[in-house]
């Protein structure tokens, strides 16, 4: 079955409002995912891709950051505020297990929610080191992708 790109996105959105909430309250992912499909509308949402980020995230999250932690700039993993960690955590696991979603709807739906949730200017920040980690990453279509 074809996921529409909207419940995608909605799946993003849900997916970094939980993991921001299991980042500052350590509930258990399970706990926070079935409060989030009580509490809001899941009939436009993917909820498989939701289930799957707020699920598998938490798992990896110092694979997650490690990959992520070179681009940095001057800042530290300590520094970063829980929305921001949330999307690069997000945006990470894209890039290095869904290979499916291209690099650029991922760091473009990062920037979005970044503009939305993020700190003034945050999107500009979450740019920088998704453009860095998905060439990286994802060399060969970052190159296809730029000719």
């Amino acid at each position: 079955m074809k996921v529409s790109p909207a419940a995608r996105r909605k799946a993003r959105h849900y997916g970094m409002q939980a993991l921001y909430q299991w980042h500052m309250t350590q509930a258990a992912p399970h706990i926070i995912e079935a409060e989030f499909r009580t509490d809001n509308d899941m009939t436009h949402v993917d909820t498989d891709y939701l289930h799957e980020l707020v699920q598998k995230i938490p798992e990896m999250t110092d694979d997650l950051d490690q990959s992520y932690e070179p681009f940095l700039q001057d800042r530290s993993l300590e520094e970063l505020d829980a929305i921001t960690k949330a999307l690069l955590r997000i945006a990470a696991y894209e890039l290095t297990h869904r290979i499916d979603v291209p690099y650029k709807v991922v760091i473009n739906e990062a920037v979005a929610l970044g503009k939305k949730f993020g700190a003034v200017d945050s999107f500009k920040f979450i740019n920088g080191v998704l453009d860095q980690l998905a060439a990286k990453l994802r060399a060969a279509e970052v190159k296809a992708e730029r000719r």
